[in-house]
C-alpha cells in the first residue's frame, strides 16, 4: 500500500470515528489515483477538515499548497442526497425550480495535515485568504448552494477554532469595506469522496488558469498566533519548519488597490493575477513582459477593480486579463496556457474594424490600391496593428505596381512563413511572428538584395515614424506594474 493509500485509510478511519460518535453513517471515500506520494505520518500526528471554498478544482490546487498540508482530496459534505456529481447538479436544478427542498452537497476538500508542521488555525487561515466568503450560495461565476463556503469539522476543538477564526476575518474584512461571512459552519455529517476525475484535476487538465482568487485581505497575524501558538520542535521530519501560526502569506502586506484615475480611462488593460500562479509567469514571460502594444498595461495582485471602475462579474480564476474603456469592463480573457495567438485574436476583436479583423484573422486580402500606407515613404516602421511588434522597415520598401505595399525584407524574427498556396511554390503566406496574424505573401519576385516581394495588406500595418520612436517606446515598451 502506497503512502497516499495509507494517509487516507487513517484519516477515514479517524473521521469515521468522529461521525460515528454523531450517529452518521459514513460512506468511505474513493482513493485518488493521481496524488504525488506523499510523507509516511504516524496516525497520531495526522487530522483534517473538510473546507468548501466553491468549486473544488481550484480549492484543492490552493490548500494543497499551504505548508504543512500532505493530502486534498475533492468531496461532496453535509448534504441529503446522494453522493455523485451527477447527483449534486441535478439536485441544485430541482431547488432552482422547486422541486426538491433537500439540502444539497456542498463541494468540499478535505485537507489532510500533519500536526507537526501545522494547525487547524494556519490551515483556516489559507482558507479564509483563498476565496470570498462573503457570497453566499456563490463562488465567483459558480452560484449554487454547491458551491457554498463552507467549514465541516469533527469534535468540539475544532468547531471552536473554525469560529474564532471566522470572527478574527470577519474584522478585518470589514476593514476593508466587506460584508458579512456567509460561510456555513458546522459538524461533519457525511462526506462521499468525488469521483476519481475530479481528482487532482487542475493537475491533469492544465487549462492556464489557477483557479480561485480570495479578497486580498489577510488573516490577522495576531489572531492566529493566539489560536495556534508554535508547532513542538522536538519530534517528527518537519520539526525544522516554520511555526503553524505562520502561514506563507499571513503577515505580507495586503496588495495595493490600483486606481483608476492613475490609470488610461480610454482604454487600459488590467491583468489579475496571484503570487503563485504558474500561468500568471507565463503570461508574463512570453506576453507582456515585452509589451509594445499600443494598449496600455498594468499588473495587480488585488483581485478589487480599479478604484472608481466597475468589473461586468466577479473574477474567478487568475490570470484574467480585464480590457476596461471609460472605466467600464468591456472585455475579459481568462486564463493562460502559452497559446500567444489566440490571446491577441481575442484583443485584436476589440482594436480592429471589421475589415482588419477579415485580413488578419480570416487570411483576407484587400482590393489593391485601396489600403493604407501605399504612399508612405518617411523614415520609420511599420509594426503589427494589435501587439505593436516591429515588422518592416521604411528603407525596405519598394514600389511594386501591384497596389499593395511591398518589402524586400521584414525585420529580423519578425514574421513566419506558412505552406506553399499555389504556383508551385512560389507564393507563401506571411503572418505576424508576434501576433499570429495574416499579414500577405511572399513572392520570389523581387529586387536585389533578397529577390524576395512581401506582398503585405496595408490595413493590418500601423506605421511608427521615426520621429515618434522615442516617445512611443517611453510610454509602451515597458509593461506598467501595480506590484
Amino acid at each position: 500500500m502506497n503512502t497516499v493509500s495509507t494517509t487516507r485509510l487513517a484519516l477515514t478511519t479517524l473521521l469515521a470515528g468522529a461521525l460515528a460518535a454523531c450517529g452518521q453513517a459514513p460512506v468511505t471515500p474513493a482513493l485518488a489515483s493521481a496524488m504525488a506520494p506523499k510523507p509516511d505520518v504516524p496516525r497520531e500526528h495526522l487530522d483534517a477538515v473538510m473546507l468548501g471554498m466553491g468549486c473544488f478544482w481550484g480549492a484543492e490546487r490552493r490548500m494543497g499548497a499551504l505548508p504543512g498540508v500532505i493530502d486534498v482530496e475533492s468531496g461532496y459534505a453535509n448534504g441529503e442526497v446522494p453522493g455523485t456529481y451527477s447527483d449534486v447538479l441535478n439536485t441544485e436544478r430541482a431547488r432552482k425550480l422547486g422541486l426538491t427542498e433537500k439540502r444539497n452537497h456542498a463541494e468540499v476538500v478535505k485537507v489532510v495535515f500533519d500536526t507537526r508542521a501545522t494547525n487547524l488555525g494556519a490551515v483556516l487561515a489559507g482558507f479564509w485568504e483563498n476565496h470570498d466568503p462573503t457570497q453566499g450560495d456563490r463562488q465567483g461565476n459558480d452560484i449554487g448552494s454547491n458551491y457554498r463556503s463552507a467549514i465541516y469539522t469533527h469534535g468540539d476543538t475544532q468547531l471552536r477554532i473554525a469560529q474564532a477564526t471566522k470572527s478574527a476575518f470577519q474584522t478585518a474584512l470589514a476593514a476593508e469595506g466587506y460584508g458579512a461571512i456567509t460561510t456555513e459552519i458546522q459538524p461533519l455529517t457525511r462526506y462521499i469522496a468525488a469521483e476519481d476525475y475530479h481528482q487532482d484535476y487542475l493537475v491533469k487538465n492544465p487549462d492556464g488558469y489557477c483557479g480561485l482568487g480570495g479578497t486580498g485581505v489577510k488573516f490577522p497575524a495576531d489572531a492566529l498566533a493566539k489560536l495556534g501558538g508554535t508547532v513542538p520542535t522536538s519530534s517528527g521530519p518537519t520539526a525544522a519548519s516554520a511555526p503553524a501560526n505562520a502561514s506563507p502569506e499571513a503577515t505580507a502586506a495586503r496588495p495595493a488597490r490600483l486606481v483608476g484615475a492613475d490609470l488610461d480611462a480610454t482604454r487600459q488593460l488590467v491583468v489579475f493575477e496571484a503570487a503563485d500562479c504558474a500561468f500568471c509567469a507565463k503570461f508574463r514571460a512570453e506576453v507582456s513582459d515585452g509589451w509594445q502594444s499600443p494598449v496600455a498595461i498594468v499588473h495587480t495582485l488585488d483581485p478589487r477593480e480599479p478604484e472608481g471602475w466597475t468589473l461586468e462579474k466577479p473574477l474567478f480564476a487568475t490570470p484574467t486579463i480585464v480590457l476596461f474603456e471609460n472605466g467600464k469592463e468591456v472585455s475579459r480573457y481568462t486564463g493562460y496556457n502559452g497559446d500567444k495567438a489566440r490571446f491577441w485574436q481575442w484583443l485584436g476583436f476589440r482594436l480592429l474594424t471589421e475589415e482588419q479583423r477579415r485580413i488578419a484573422f480570416d487570411s483576407g486580402t484587400e482590393r489593391p490600391f485601396t489600403g493604407s500606407h501605399l504612399d508612405e515613404t518617411r523614415p520609420g516602421t511599420f509594426v503589427d496593428p494589435i501587439s505593436g511588434a516591429p515588422l518592416f522597415r521604411t528603407d525596405t520598401k519598394f514600389e511594386s505596381g501591384t497596389g499593395w505595399p511591398s518589402f524586400f525584407q521584414p525585420l529580423p524574427g519578425a514574421v513566419t512563413y506558412h505552406g506553399e498556396l499555389s504556383l508551385a511554390g512560389v507564393m507563401t503566406e506571411v503572418r505576424s511572428a508576434s501576433s499570429g496574424i495574416h499579414l500577405g505573401h511572399v513572392f520570389h519576385d523581387g529586387p536585389p538584395p533578397t529577390g524576395k516581394r512581401y506582398c503585405i495588406n496595408g490595413n493590418v500595418l500601423k506605421f511608427v515614424p521615426d520621429e515618434d520612436v522615442a516617445t512611443e517606446t517611453a510610454t509602451t515598451a515597458e509593461p506598467v506594474t501595480g506590484v
